[in-house]
């Protein structure tokens, strides 16, 4: 029988991973199956962009592993059993079971509720194309002058207020921030992002934390009533209770915890990369949630899954955070770099540099994903063979 490697999820991490196995391992020895329950490749990077209007092209997920022989399964995944090793899923097809010898679990992360009363009910967020597009809908019923309130002021939150406040001017956009507004960044940086916000007009609530959102306010620690005709929540982001029901070995967050490969560290048949997996970099402190950290582990757990399965030596990746690119808008945006400790440098690219930048971090996680068979080895790596898994055979 062929060896079953199932990768849930088709993000970055997960796409990625799919078209790199099929890339390096025999279809010979091998069968791939992604589930995922979108059928496009979602550029959750950009779903911002999406939420205030602007149109980019989506990829189908079946053609992106056209001719890879990866299989496509459409369906939600609704439980995992890593003692019987399968995965249930729901999908147009009805409810069904899929077998693994491998599993890659990257089903990544969505919004954080944080137990705020009114955001499960009033609140938007941009974690998701669906939940996108229903504040894509709501912003562009928005008159003149109507309020927009942003809360966090992590990434997400800095990308959302700007892009928004710059693509309609006519709107009232604030930002709610539990602290100082860009207090993690280098003192230059922070006064490029403070001169961005006046100059697009967005006003700031510092050491603000919201208890409450109502449909249109949300209510302050202190009491204060912020006029929001549209809240936007990013304050932080949360992984599906699927991991820790399923009996994988979870940290506190709900993230699947791994070994230095990505191999969980209850269950070795179980890989885990992107945001749902709690993996330490190489300075001692766990990975933060980003696309940079989906792309390091992805390409970990791939490394090791084909360095097992081959019977070679497992080669370890950089599980390293260099830095945070900002977009603030179309036309600004700031590169800051950290050191091991995490902690901003004093250098920092901005404006249309760092917009460059950014945009070519972008069209490369798109590229990568859209391109699984670039640089198809001609003959690829078939499983070892015996109990030792010894002695790599090849095939053309």
């Amino acid at each position: 029988m062929k060896h079953r490697i199932v990768v849930l999820g088709a993000g970055y991490a997960g796409a990625f991973a799919a078209g790199s196995l099929a890339r390096r391992l025999a279809p010979a020895d091998t069968e791939i199956t992604v589930v995922n329950a979108e059928p496009d490749f979602v550029e959750r990077m950009r779903l911002h962009q999406l939420a205030i209007g602007q149109d980019f092209a989506a990829r189908k997920l079946a053609d992106v592993f056209a001719g890879t022989g990866v299989r496509l399964c459409l369906a939600r995944v609704t439980g995992v059993d890593p003692e019987c090793r399968t995965v249930a899923v729901t999908g147009e097809q009805g409810v069904g079971e899929l077998a693994y010898d491998t599993l890659f679990y990257a089903l990544g992360s969505s919004v954080a509720h944080r137990g705020v009363p009114g955001v499960a009910e009033y609140a938007f967020d941009v974690t998701g194309r669906r939940s996108a597009l229903r504040l894509r809908e709501r912003l562009a019923g928005l008159g003149e002058g109507g309020t927009v309130l942003v809360v966090g002021e992590g990434l997400t939150g800095i990308e959302t207020a700007t892009e928004f406040a710059e693509s309609r001017p006519d709107l009232s956009v604030a930002l709610a921030a539990r602290g100082e507004l860009g207090a993690w960044l280098s003192p230059k940086a922070r006064r490029h992002l403070r001169q961005a916000f006046d100059r697009l007009g967005i006003t700031v609530h510092e050491h603000t934390g919201i208890e409450a959102v109502e449909p249109s306010q949300a209510i302050a620690a202190d009491g204060r009533s912020i006029p929001a005709d549209v809240t936007v929540w990013s304050a932080g982001f949360a992984v599906h209770p699927l991991a820790a029901a399923s009996g994988l070995e979870v940290a506190e967050t709900g993230q699947i915890v791994v070994d230095r490969t990505m191999r969980s560290v209850s269950h070795p048949d179980v890989y885990a990369a992107g945001d749902c997996a709690y993996a330490i970099g190489d300075n001692g402190r766990p990975l933060p949630m980003s696309c940079a950290s989906a792309g390091f582990t992805s390409m970990q757990a791939t490394a090791a899954i084909i360095a097992r399965l081959t019977g070679s030596k497992v080669a370890t990746t950089g599980l390293k955070y260099y830095g945070n690119h900002i977009s603030l808008g179309r036309r600004d945006a700031i590169v800051q770099m950290v050191g091991e400790d995490v902690r901003s440098k004093s250098w920092y690219l901005g404006g249309r540099t760092a917009v460059r930048f950014k945009s070519g971090v972008l069209k490369g996680s798109g590229w990568s994903v859209a391109h699984p068979t670039f640089g198809m080895p001609k003959r690829r790596r078939r499983l070892a063979t015996g109990p030792d898994r010894a002695g790599v055979r090849v095939a053309a």
